[in-house]
């Protein structure tokens, strides 16, 4: 890792780019892929199957036998874990369920706002060099809180054409409606457009390679809702002289080994935990299986030593993290100052792990600096919100001046008319 001591913050811009994937072309070859499953559906499925996922498929979709069979393979300790796992993310979103009151904003105009499930959601699920099984959990949990009545589920295949079986116990347990072997940016497609297999959804979740990112960013241009744009993994750390310097290299590590674009970030006031915690590192990574994984990700990886705590701020304000740790003498006091972050971790005992697992909050996060404008997958997002108002005689005496003047101002006499006529109707009937 890189340390970086007081840069100024002219310089900051430039030290914390991320790392960047040149998209022109990919672009162009998933939007191949995706014309061809929008017009040619299972078919097309078929082929980009057997071409990306090495796998020969007679059907697209997870028989009950499957999910049966699966949960005889999941050990008893990880059934109770991803058991345990559902329920503490179950009672985190289901506190965020909510509409909003009925209010009169004038005596007889009254508004309120109803919250109503997306009826289709999709979810992916990367297969990739590792089963997230937990992805499952962070998607359709809140899917089933929020009450959507169809829960469609997409993960690539095996080559023996067969699902991990933890993602399969995983998605029976959340209650997913319908698992299909699809994977990649086909997958996308799949439920973007639908095909003779796989329903058409309004609304995808869930991270993925480049290639499911690109698709993500194209269908959510034209065809169908995105839950948000996305990027590599990263976290950044916030730490002090109080804070264990094996606990931050660890959370460093933990995050380097998502991926080889991943990023991870260290600010401190401390140079001499900024030694210490290079020191840490360079001795644990040595012992973790997927070392070349993260050299790659500790290649863009950088420790910053600030001025202060104010610096330190400003420059995570402006990083806007996906993960953030604050492992300091008074964590709550500087989270209240960050402004961007896609989820907080506070303490030296609430590791970045414990949001991606088991806590209750959900780890499908913005990244790229998109928390500056993004808060993280929620409850809300599976909803939309209908607003409706109802006016009474009363209300009509009360608002409709208001009314028939803006129109007439906006030169829109229809819209004035249509307010009118009621307040004509109920003078006339008043002087009765």
């Amino acid at each position: 890792m890189i340390i970086n001591r007081f840069p100024d913050k002219g310089q900051w811009p430039e030290l914390l780019a991320r790392p960047r994937i040149d998209y022109s072309q990919l672009m162009a070859t998933v939007g191949k892929i995706l014309d061809d499953v929008r017009l040619n559906g299972d078919k097309a499925l078929y082929k980009f199957e057997t071409e990306f996922d090495h796998c020969e498929l007679l059907s697209f979709e997870v028989t009950a036998e499957e999910i049966s069979a699966a949960k005889a393979l999941v050990p008893r300790d990880l059934q109770y874990a991803i058991k345990r796992a559902a329920d503490n993310i179950g009672k985190f979103h289901n506190q965020q369920r909510f509409g909003l009151a009925d209010i009169n904003t004038m005596p007889g105009v009254h508004c309120w706002q109803m919250s109503k499930p997306i009826e289709r959601v999709g979810i992916y699920v990367p297969g990739g060099t590792a089963p997230l099984f937990s992805t499952v959990l962070m998607l359709a949990v809140p899917a089933k809180v929020a009450f959507c009545p169809d829960i469609i589920m997409c993960t690539p295949p095996q080559p023996d054409g067969t699902v991990n079986p933890a993602v399969l116990y995983a998605a029976d347990v959340a209650g997913v409606n319908r698992i299909f072997k699809v994977g990649g940016a086909q997958a996308i497609a799949a439920m973007a457009y639908g095909t003779q297999s796989i329903p058409k959804v309004y609304k995808i979740f869930g991270p993925g390679n480049k290639f499911v990112t690109a698709a993500k960013q194209i269908v959510g241009q034209r065809d169908v809702a995105i839950d948000m744009p996305a990027g590599p993994s990263e976290v950044a750390v916030i730490a002090d002289d109080t804070a264990n310097p094996s606990f931050v290299a660890a959370d460093i590590l933990s995050q380097a080994e998502h991926g080889a674009d991943s990023q991870a970030i260290l600010f401190t006031d401390s140079l001499r935990l900024a030694d210490k915690v290079e020191e840490e590192v360079n001795r644990q990574v040595a012992q973790l299986p997927r070392k070349d994984i993260i050299d790659k990700a500790l290649s863009h990886s950088s420790i910053f030593v600030m001025r202060n705590i104010d610096e330190i701020i400003g420059i995570t304000n402006e990083y806007a993290p996906e993960h953030l740790i604050i492992e300091t003498k008074d964590p709550r006091g500087i989270a209240d100052k960050i402004m961007n972050a896609g989820s907080i971790f506070l303490g030296h005992l609430t590791p970045e792990s414990a949001g991606d697992y088991a806590s209750g909050t959900n780890h499908t996060l913005p990244t790229s600096g998109w928390a500056h404008v993004y808060g993280g997958v929620n409850t809300d997002s599976f909803c939309k919100k209908i607003t409706c108002q109802e006016i009474t005689p009363e209300g009509i005496e009360n608002i409709a001046g208001i009314v028939e003047i803006m129109a007439e101002n906006e030169q829109l006499a229809a819209h004035r008319n249509a307010m009118a006529l009621r307040r004509q109707s109920i003078e006339k009937n008043n002087k009765k």
